[in-house]
C-alpha cells in the first residue's frame, strides 16, 4: 500500500526554508559588505556630483574593506539614475549619490517619474553648495536692494541666466521672483559654464550661480557678490552677506548631495553604511578636499539629512507649482 505524505509536512518544510532564508539574510547582513560596492552617480563623469563622489569612494573602500567603484548614469535630470538604484536589489551594494535635483526638485517638475520619495532611504548629504547672486562687475547695480528696485522699475527687462531649466540656479531666480514680486525674465543655458559666462560677459543682468562656478570670476573682477543663499556667510566669501541678513525671509536653499539606498535595505546595512559614509566625510583630508571644490563637507546624521530631503521636496515643489514649471 502506498504511503501517503502526512498534511503537515509540506507546511513544515516550508517553514523550515523560511528559517533558513531568515538565518542567511541575518548572517549576511552582519557581514555585510562581502563584495564590491557601487555608487550610482546620475550625471555625467567629472560633473559636480562625480569629482566629490570619486575622493570619497576610495577612502570608503579602504574603511570597509572592499572596493567602492562609481558608476555615471547621467540623464533625464538624473532620473536615470536614481529609478536604477530605486528598482536595485536592497542589499547595501547599491548606493544612489542623488541630489536636489534627483531626489527633491524632480518629484513636482515631471509629471512622469519612474521613481517616488518612498522608494529610498536617505542615508547622509556628501557635500553642499550656496549659491551666490552675482551682476557684472562693470554693472550699476551695487546691492540687492538696487536689483530689486531696478527689476520693479524695468518689468519684463532684467534677464537671469540658469544652468538649464530645473537646475537650482534656476529655480532660485524663480524663487527671487516670487518673493519680490518682480517680472524678470528666465535665459536658460546648456550647463553650468555657458551659464556662468552669460552674466561675466553682460549677456544677462544677475544669476543665482553655483559658488563654485563663480568664485574665480569674482576673485578676477568679472563679477560682484551681492549676495549668498544659505543660513551662513561662506568663507571664500566672508564679507558677502545672507540672503536672509539682507531681509529676504526662508532664502537659504542650497544645492546639496547625498547618499540613498532602496527603503527596503535592511536597517542594519543602512546603519553600517550611514555610520562608515559620515566617517569618511569627518576625514580631514575629504572635509580639505571637498572645501577646495568650493563646498561644505556634509555627514550629518540619517535623521537630519532625511528632514532636510523632506523640507527640500515641500519647498521646491510648492516653488515649481506657483510657477507653473514642467519639465515634461
Amino acid at each position: 500500500m502506498p504511503r501517503t505524505s502526512h498534511p503537515r509536512q509540506p507546511l513544515r518544510a516550508l517553514a523550515a526554508l523560511a528559517l533558513l532564508a531568515s538565518a542567511l539574510s541575518a548572517h549576511a547582513e552582519a557581514n555585510w559588505p562581502t563584495r564590491t560596492i557601487t555608487l550610482i552617480v546620475p550625471g555625467a563623469a567629472g560633473g559636480s556630483t562625480d569629482i566629490p563622489a570619486r575622493l570619497l569612494a576610495q577612502k570608503l573602500g579602504q574603511r570597509l574593506g572592499q572596493p567602492v567603484i562609481v558608476d555615471n548614469k547621467p540623464g533625464a535630470g538624473g532620473s536615470l539614475g536614481a529609478s536604477l538604484v530605486a528598482r536595485a536589489q536592497p542589499d547595501g551594494y547599491t548606493v544612489l549619490v542623488g541630489n536636489s535635483g534627483s531626489n527633491a526638485i524632480n518629484y513636482t517638475a515631471y509629471k512622469k517619474l519612474s521613481y517616488k520619495p518612498g522608494d529610498f532611504a536617505p542615508l547622509t548629504d556628501m557635500i553642499s553648495f550656496a549659491n551666490v547672486l552675482v551682476v557684472p562687475a562693470k554693472s550699476p547695480i551695487q546691492s540687492l536692494d538696487a536689483l530689486v528696485a531696478a527689476a520693479k522699475a524695468q518689468p519684463g527687462k532684467l534677464s537671469f541666466s540658469s544652468a538649464g531649466v530645473g537646475q537650482t540656479t534656476h529655480l532660485m531666480g524663480e524663487l527671487f521672483k516670487e518673493r519680490t514680486g518682480t517680472d524678470v525674465v528666465h535665459i536658460p543655458y546648456k550647463g553650468s559654464a555657458p551659464g556662468t559666462m552669460a552674466i561675466v560677459t553682460g549677456e544677462t543682468q544677475f544669476m543665482f550661480d553655483n559658488m563654485t562656478a563663480s568664485l574665480v570670476h569674482i576673485k578676477d573682477g568679472k563679477l560682484r557678490p551681492l549676495a549668498v543663499t544659505g543660513d551662513q556667510r561662506e568663507p571664500d566669501l566672508p564679507e558677502v552677506p545672507t540672503m536672509t541678513e539682507l531681509g529676504m525671509r526662508n532664502f537659504n536653499q542650497v544645492g546639496w548631495m547625498g547618499f540613498f539606498v532602496p527603503a527596503k535595505t535592511p536597517p542594519e546595512v543602512q546603519k553600517k553604511l550611514a555610520e562608515n559614509l559620515q566617517a569618511v566625510l569627518h576625514d580631514p583630508d575629504i572635509m580639505r578636499r571637498y572645501r577646495e571644490l568650493g563646498g561644505r563637507p556634509g555627514g550629518m546624521p540619517q535623521a537630519g539629512f532625511a528632514k532636510l530631503v523632506a523640507d527640500d521636496q515641500q519647498t521646491w515643489g510648492a516653488l515649481i507649482q506657483s510657477q507653473q514649471l514642467q519639465l515634461d
